[in-house]
């Protein structure tokens, strides 16, 4: 391992920002985010596979009376949001390393405001689907974790991927399709982002790549 992610890895370990294993929070957090990590009610809003943090930071320079949670199992990668909302004084970002499958052991039923699925590996092989964090499986962990009336964004390059999703988000009962859109920039959702994107939405906008977003929300 190198000496920058020996470094990057030591102050993860010192951030209060980031819950990880080996902190006594990444064993209790679940169900007390408000209260021990935020200490506001404040709503909570979650990135999954959040990368470098981009799109977390800047979510919660916008808005602060939210509280924001970027999920990644890179520690060298969540080293850079948390340092980069450390820097800011934005005490209403955090990040929590795990694995994603693993996200309903750190939230509890109606805990989270809104949950973002930005840029996912697609896995595009058919043996792969259940991996797609779009797919049944993961859906069904989600939903309990989301409040009523709580909502999904969705956003990928990969034209598989939103395919495949929206596909199976109109065809399932449960679930009130909001908006979507396979060109998300020459739409008139765009402004809601204020222009926020993460490394690879840029790379991928930068190449020409059309990206592709969605709303939605379980119904109750």
């Amino acid at each position: 391992m190198s000496r920058k992610k020996l470094v990057r890895f030591a102050e993860n370990e010192k951030n209060p920002n980031v819950i990880q294993a080996g902190k006594p929070l990444f064993e209790t957090i679940k169900g007390n985010w408000h209260e021990v990590q935020f200490q506001n009610q404040n709503p909570l809003v979650v990135e999954l596979a959040c990368g470098r943090g981009e799109f977390t930071v800047g979510l919660g320079r916008e808005y602060p009376h939210q509280n924001f949670i970027g999920v990644d199992i890179k520690g060298s990668r969540i080293w850079k949001g948390s340092s980069t909302a450390t820097a800011e004084g934005l005490n209403n970002v955090a990040f929590l390393r795990t694995q994603i499958q693993n996200l309903d052991q750190f939230f509890a039923e109606g805990e989270i405001a809104e949950l973002w699925i930005t840029f996912p590996d697609p896995f595009p092989r058919d043996g792969d689907e259940k991996r797609r964090l779009t797919s049944p499986k993961f859906l069904e962990m989600y939903k309990p974790m989301i409040k009523k009336e709580g909502l999904v964004h969705f956003k990928t390059d990969n034209t598989g991927l939103f395919d495949y999703t929206l596909e199976l988000v109109q065809g399932r009962e449960d679930i009130e399709v909001i908006a979507f859109t396979h060109d998300f920039y020459q739409s008139e959702m765009k402004d809601d982002h204020h222009g926020i994107k993460t490394r690879y939405e840029k790379i991928f906008s930068d190449k020409g790549e059309k990206i592709k977003y969605l709303k939605f929300r379980f119904k109750v």
